[in-house]
């Protein structure tokens, strides 16, 4: 008898194999994807404020500082969604295309703070 053959005895009973993720693999997934998009839904609104925000003349110096508060709490949204997604993806609970949300945003409201701010 060969060597690498074992006998029927000596082997365990199989358990059926899972061919996906568990149940709450799949609500953690969900669960942080439903964070993450409605964080990246209002840090969209944030730059949406920012970049529609015109001055009505050189007089109207409130409504670029409105534009510069949005842009810059965009910003730290963006930051703070950032290292959410981060601990995410590291847990497994999402995958790494995530990581491109936040930091489009990122870039767009630091655009705004700098070269595309409002003037007067």
């Amino acid at each position: 008898m060969s060597r690498y053959v074992r006998s029927s005895a000596a082997q365990a009973p199989t358990e059926p194999t899972r061919s996906g993720p568990g149940i709450r693999a799949r609500i953690g997934s969900a669960l942080c994807g439903l964070v993450l998009t409605l964080g990246h839904l209002v840090t969209a609104y944030l730059l949406f404020l920012a970049y529609m925000a015109r001055p009505a003349g050189p007089w109207d110096s409130e409504t670029v500082a409105h534009s510069n508060f949005a842009a810059g709490f965009a910003l730290a949204v963006s930051v703070v969604l950032g290292l959410l997604t981060w601990g995410f993806v590291k847990a497994g609970w999402v995958r790494g295309w995530w990581y491109v949300v936040p930091v489009v945003f990122g870039v767009a409201a630091l655009l705004r703070l700098t070269l595309l701010a409002p003037e007067l």
